[in-house]
């Protein structure tokens, strides 16, 4: 297998020689990819850089994480790589976790690999309140657009993922910027592609984040309710119709009939004044409640729908040439 490395480089020269010198042998390209950098961190590694391993990619405008990630992605798949690690270059990830990231590609235990800072309670003592909190809520929101329950930590941008299974995504169409790692697991979630966290401790240098909070939320959280219907639709009305689509249509049929007549019946009674009897109220509640449980029974089933049969091995045997049969000495 064949490992390469996509360091995306925006305002880091304090930080990405180092990460360079700490990236293990069994790599056998690195892509720097200089994103319109105004510290021109392209030419600051070229000038700087003893490593034969080294290729500086330039974008030649701004692209955000995504596009920088996107055009290393291609480069990986045109040299022939088989695994691309993401490790940025402002020395928050440990390089010497990559070997914890492949092994699970290398043994088709997973797809992509993503790191996880919250498996353990001693990796989050030095995260700041306000990123464990939006990270939790953002956990969340993830895991209903983008169906990976077993995932937490969906902004974690330490990733591995096989290059076969790059190719069934589409690239030109992926988030340039912030929200590009939950749009990476929205995609993937389409190609039932197997996702596998690995837990790693969280590192804060003395870097400068370009995330405002406050700008980016109302765009999140549109995009979440965007990613959210468009899953839904896909695995549950076009491209299958199951239990899961039963629970969901009558659950929603329910709630809504059962709050809508409820809602009518209160209206007239405050105009008329006159009390609902016990009959009307039960046949208000009744539908919502059973719709509520025909929507729990339907989280339920989408929980336990998470990709379990990694999709690189099949997209391997469809790559190997079979070996037509010896007619002398094969049945």
């Amino acid at each position: 297998m064949k490992i390469s490395v996509a360091i995306p480089c925006y305002k880091v020269t304090h930080h990405v020689m180092g990460v360079i010198a700490a990236i293990g042998s069994d790599v056998e390209i690195i892509y720097a990819v200089d994103d319109a950098c105004p510290d021109n961190s392209g030419k600051f590694i070229e000038e700087h850089n003893r490593d034969p391993r080294v290729r500086v990619l330039y974008c030649p405008e701004n692209r955000g994480v995504g596009g920088a990630i996107v055009m290393a992605y291609r480069a990986a798949i045109a040299d022939g790589m088989d695994i691309v690690v993401k490790i940025d270059g402002d020395g928050q990830m440990n390089p010497a976790l990559l070997p914890l990231f492949v092994r699970p590609l290398l043994r088709h235990q997973a797809d992509y690999t993503k790191g996880n800072r919250f498996f353990r309670p001693e990796s989050v003592q030095g995260m700041p309140p306000v990123r464990l909190f939006g990270n939790a809520v953002l956990s969340f929101l993830t895991k209903l657009s983008c169906g990976y329950w077993n995932c937490m930590d969906p902004t974690n941008g330490y990733t591995a993922v096989r290059t076969n299974v790059l190719e069934e995504l589409p690239l030109d169409r992926l988030e340039r910027r912030y929200f590009f790692e939950t749009d990476m697991l929205f995609r993937l979630n389409t190609i039932r592609a197997v996702v596998k966290d690995v837990p790693m401790d969280s590192v804060y240098a003395d870097e400068e984040s370009n995330l405002k909070i406050g700008k980016v939320l109302p765009e999140f959280l549109r995009k979440h309710i965007s990613r959210l219907g468009r899953r839904y639709v896909y695995n549950y009305l076009v491209r299958d119709f199951n239990v899961g689509t039963i629970y969901s249509l009558a659950g929603a049929l329910l709630v809504f009939g059962g709050g809508l007549f409820g809602l009518g019946h209160w209206i007239s009674g405050n105009l008329h004044n006159q009390t609902a009897s016990s009959g009307t109220v039960m046949l208000a509640a009744l539908p919502i409640i059973i719709g509520i449980q025909c929507l729990i029974a339907f989280m339920h089933y989408d929980v336990s729908n998470v990709p379990t049969e990694p999709l690189s091995v099949s997209l391997d045997d469809i790559k190997t040439p079979i070996r037509p049969p010896n007619t002398d000495t094969d049945i």
